[in-house]
């Protein structure tokens, strides 16, 4: 099918875990998930190619090891079943509308998801199925926003879209000052130096290294997605400028 009007062809959808909770505290909300599976499903049906990286935080987080007593590697590898758990619950969620997907895993657990060869990813891609890769990097003390623009320059995506809570990157947390406004751009240099927080550093110094756009976007707002993709203003973009 032929993508019309689109900037890209192919993308990289990351999402917190945190997205997937809604207004809950914990875990998984039936309705957030059912959204974000009908926006990622009709963008496959207009001929998108479509991969996800999930994070866990609805479930657990590495970086608070220190509250559970617990080292920082074994804590990390917790955090990477739970993205491993959300991969799972949306590919699930496509299943039942119709789209193809396949939830690729960083560390090896064959009798519940693939693994993750590059590929193989780009092979379901093609073929029009989504690709929800879990687990991370498969290594510890990596974001899964690291993982995401590893993944995203792996498949060679377009674009990679980091889906989130606010309405793009802010000068200051928006949840606490209530004044300040999202950038509507931003170079990769000036992200990396004003050392704003709503993105792993790691993950935008390789951005830049390979010139990866990314777009930080409210996942809340229906059809924003959509609206990131077709060239509307949605966000923040981190570029070369």
């Amino acid at each position: 099918m032929t993508v019309k009007k689109s900037r890209y062809r192919r993308i990289l959808l990351k999402m917190s875990g945190e997205a997937l909770m809604g207004e809950t505290s914990f875990g998984i909300s039936p309705s957030v998930l059912k959204s974000v599976a009908k926006e990622v499903h009709d963008l496959r049906c207009i001929g998108i190619e479509i991969a996800i990286v999930i994070g866990g935080g609805n479930i657990f987080r590495g970086l608070n090891c220190s509250e559970y007593g617990m080292g920082r590697v074994p804590a990390d590898h917790m955090g990477m079943l739970a993205t491993v758990i959300n991969a799972i619950a949306l590919g699930e969620a496509l299943h039942h509308l119709g789209t193809q997907a396949r939830v690729m895993s960083a560390i090896e657990m064959n009798k519940i998801a693939e693994p993750y060869i590059r590929a193989r990813a780009v092979n379901h891609l093609e073929r029009g199925r989504v690709v929800i890769f879990g687990a991370g990097t498969g290594n510890p003390y990596f974001s899964t926003d690291t993982a995401a623009a590893l993944r995203a320059m792996e498949i060679g995506a377009d674009v990679l879209l980091k889906a989130t809570r606010v309405e793009g990157v802010y000068p200051a947390d928006p949840e606490k000052d209530s004044t300040c406004k999202p950038f509507s751009s931003l170079t990769y240099q000036e992200f990396l130096g004003r050392n704003l927080k709503i993105m792993d550093m790691t993950a935008v110094a390789l951005a830049m290294g390979q010139n990866l756009p990314i777009i930080v976007f409210n996942l809340r707002k229906k059809g924003n997605i959509q609206k990131a993709i077709f060239a509307r203003r949605v966000g923040t973009l981190i570029s070369g400028g």
